[in-house]
């Protein structure tokens, strides 16, 4: 009978930490995109990068 007076308010401070917790990850963003980082395993790397099409100025170039 005697632990419970100290399991008790043990289990009160363990459960204000777990709350603070989930309450500091909330507001710190890091539930704001759960389906992002799934999707962009599936997305297609294999294109290469778009080139410029602008037209380049030879004579900078050559000197």
């Amino acid at each position: 009978m005697e632990s419970i007076y100290l399991l008790i308010p043990v289990s009160v401070l363990l459960v204000f930490a777990i709350a603070g917790a989930f309450w500091w990850s909330v507001r710190s963003g890091q539930f704001d995109d759960l389906e992002g980082p799934g999707f962009r395993i599936l997305m297609d790397d294999d294109e290469a990068p778009p080139t410029s099409n602008a037209p380049t100025d030879d004579k900078s170039v050559n000197g």
